[in-house]
Formats: C-alpha cells, structure tokens, sequence
C-alpha cells in the first residue's frame, strides 16, 4: 500500500488509546488496573467453583518437599495425606451428584508437590473433584497431575489466593511443612482468633513435629496468646485420627459451610450450587 492508499486516520486507528480497554493487555496489566486485576482473581475461580457447585472445602496445607516413597517421616506424612484425601472425599460429600450439584468438604490444597499432591491424588483416587489454588512464584510452581483441571487456578496475588482458601472452608488439616505452610496456618488461626473466620476445626497432623517447631506453650507463657488461644487447635497422628478429630470438633458431612455463631451469612452471601 502506498503513502496515498493510507486511510488518513491509520495513526488514530494505530494509537494503544483507540483498544478496546477488555483488548488492551498493555492497560490491563498497569499500575491503575491493579484493583481490577484483583477482582478478576476473585471472579475467574469463583465462577468456576460455583460452576462444579463446590459449596464447601476442607484445606489441606502441608510442605512441598515431602515426596512419596522418600525414607523417614517424609514419605508417612505423603502417603497420610493421600490418604485423608480419600477418606474426606469418599466421607464429606464430594462425590455427591453430577458436576453442577452441591458438593460439600472438597479437598483443597495449594495445587503443587508433595502434601499438595498428594492430598489432591486421594481425592483422584476415588473419583471425587479437588481444588488447586497455585501461586505465581519466582521459581515457577507447576499444578500437581492431581487436581481436577477445572479446579486447578494460578494466582498472581497471595491474598487473593488465601481468600479463596478461607471463604469455603470448613476445616483446616495441617501435615508439617515449612514457612509457607507457617504463613498458611497462622493467617487462618488470626482469622479464627478475632473471630474473622467461623469456627472450623483446625487439626495440626504429627503433635511431635509441631510442638518442637512451634512452642505454642511458651506463646501462653510469655502472654502474647491467651490459654484458650490454643483450644482452636488440635493434634492427630494419621489420616483416620484426622478425621475423627474434625467430626468430633463439629465438621458436618455432607453438609454445607458452617455456620458463624456469631453472624449467620445473608442470602446474598451464601455459596450455592
């Protein structure tokens, strides 16, 4: 096309201004958008959560460098964890209907290796549909083969990603792991502590390692928790001993979210199918 075969307006046609601003991947993804791009995490896993009718969770946090078969308490806690994810998937109503009809306690884990994996694996064992929330990382986490793909999400911003995790849960099962898993437990114990989350159970797995890395004891000790602080949590040492602990701390299966004694959701808030 010649100079003079140019429409007079190519430039204004041209200009990043003149995108459509949902075409603009330049806009989007600057600093003013920052807010959408939030939403849009909220949203993106929200419709697709609703969409398998996923009312209710039970998060599974654990370290990501546990691996199945490996020699010690490694490849215990591996094998423990696929096989909670059996016995909640199989027990809590996950497999109830077709995709689309109200399913209660499915595992949710933060999609990666190792506990993740393998909490996400016994729910695939047995047929039942599990959650992956990965996080973008500087050395790039890859969703575990495990969770239903679907339900495997990546998010960009942690409090985006530990939102979801606390909106549907209805218990919280801890196996040992590192900072991450710190940072994944104690957000959900303040959130329990001031009374911001309702009150699930919450079951640290192998009492042993936990009070020789935590000295919860020594948080009462020094007056930084309150004794009763430390009855939102609860110890057990295999996959069963998990189980029997949150049903006897008031986990319902088969059923809906919890309910928050101190405010019971509105209409508008209630997850449903």
């Amino acid at each position: 096309m010649s100079e003079s075969d140019r429409p007079v307006n190519a430039a204004q046609l041209g200009s990043p201004s003149y995108r459509l601003a949902a075409l603009d991947q330049e806009f989007l993804l600057g600093d003013s958008m920052r807010g959408v791009r939030f939403l849009m995490e909220y949203a993106k896993a929200e419709d697709a959560l609703r969409a398998w009718g996923v009312r209710s969770t039970i998060v599974v946090f654990g370290g990501a460098r546990v691996r199945e078969g490996q020699a010690g308490k490694h490849g215990y806690w591996y094998d423990q964890a696929r096989q909670f994810g059996r016995i909640a998937s199989e027990r809590g109503g996950a497999l109830r209907g077709a995709v689309g009809q109200p399913r209660d306690n499915v595992i949710a884990t933060g999609g990666g290796p190792g506990v993740m994996e393998a909490a996400n694996r016994g729910a695939a064992d047995v047929g039942a549909p599990s959650v992956g929330f990965n996080i973008t990382l500087p050395h790039e986490q890859e969703p575990n083969a495990w969770s239903t793909p679907e339900l495997t999400f990546q998010f960009h911003y942690f409090a985006m990603r530990k939102m979801h995790f606390a909106m549907r849960a209805n218990a919280l099962v801890v196996f040992p792991g590192g900072f991450g898993t710190f940072d994944e437990l104690f957000e959900i114990l303040t959130l329990r502590q001031t009374g911001k989350e309702r009150a699930i159970p919450i079951v640290l797995v192998d009492k042993a390692y936990w009070t020789s890395v935590v000295g919860f004891d020594a948080l009462v000790e020094h007056g930084m928790v309150a004794p009763a602080d430390l009855e939102l949590i609860s110890f057990a040492e295999d996959a069963e001993g998990v189980w029997a602990e949150l049903l006897a701390r008031g986990l319902r299966p088969g059923g809906e979210s919890m309910p928050d004694p101190h405010q019971p959701p509105l209409q508008s808030e209630t997850v449903t199918g």
